[in-house]
């Protein structure tokens, strides 16, 4: 579990299941995620999520806003068997957006990795088109340092993000 200034972040669990199917139905928020999907394809990512903290030892946390309790995201560190690279990654529900809650968490995410799981570089990488990816790596100081192929076809830039001391 990590906390920020207004987040409590905590591994994902079965009682995430309404969050993710909220997640995948909306076709805006899911997009680079591959949405809209169906409840059962939610199901199968928040398995995924939930199976990567017990495979990798780390993976993403579920952002709950600390003043209304409410499930606002995702946000950690992702590393699935076959692409050849971790990376910082978050999403949002479109009510959690605008109020900079995926840059604290990022933030959080970031020391974690370099603080906790003594990473030499944390990382992370996305689809050009994605406008609101450029934006918060550009936020958090993030700096591109090579460009690959990924497994899926897409090629990339990964970018470095600074220790957040």
């Amino acid at each position: 579990m990590l906390s920020t200034e207004r987040l409590s972040m905590r591994p994902p669990g079965s009682g995430d299941f309404a969050l993710y199917c909220d997640f995948f139905a909306d076709s805006e928020a899911s997009h680079f995620y591959g949405g809209p999907k169906p409840p059962v394809e939610a199901w199968k990512r928040l398995a995924v999520d939930v199976g990567h903290w017990a495979m990798k030892g780390f993976g993403v946390w579920i952002l709950v806003d600390q003043q209304s309790g409410a499930a606002l995201g995702a946000c950690g560190l992702y590393h699935p068997d076959g692409w050849p690279r971790a990376e910082l990654t978050w999403w949002l529900l479109p009510s959690g957006r605008g109020r900079g809650h995926a840059t604290e968490a990022s933030r959080a995410a970031i020391g974690y990795g370099y603080e906790t799981l003594g990473w030499d570089r944390v990382e992370t990488h996305f689809k050009d088109e994605n406008s609101a990816a450029a934006a918060l790596v550009a936020r958090l100081g993030g700096v591109a340092f090579a460009r690959e192929r990924f497994p899926d076809g897409v090629e990339r830039s990964v970018y470095a993000f600074p220790r957040t001391d």
